[in-house]
């Protein structure tokens, strides 16, 4: 069973762009919510608990912060 993904970010955030490509270089679908173009998405980051981007919600997981390989190479284990 695939868990649900969903990665906040936003245009020019280099944690953001590095979340992103380590996700797809590990094949792991997801949704990506940019704030730069929904602006209503903020209010999500903030209901997570967070205040910086990329913020990372994994179904069944605790939502996490910036740019984490290791916690992202868990995911396929």
């Amino acid at each position: 069973m695939t868990k649900k993904i969903i990665l906040y970010t936003k245009i020019g955030c280099g944690q953001c762009l590095f979340t992103k490509k380590q996700l797809e270089k590990m094949h792991l679908a997801f949704e990506e919510k940019n704030i730069s173009q929904n602006p209503e998405w903020i209010d999500e980051v903030k209901a997570l608990g967070f205040q910086s981007l990329p913020v990372i919600s994994i179904e069944g997981e605790e939502p996490f912060s910036g740019y984490q390989p290791d916690k992202l190479e868990k995911l396929v284990m």
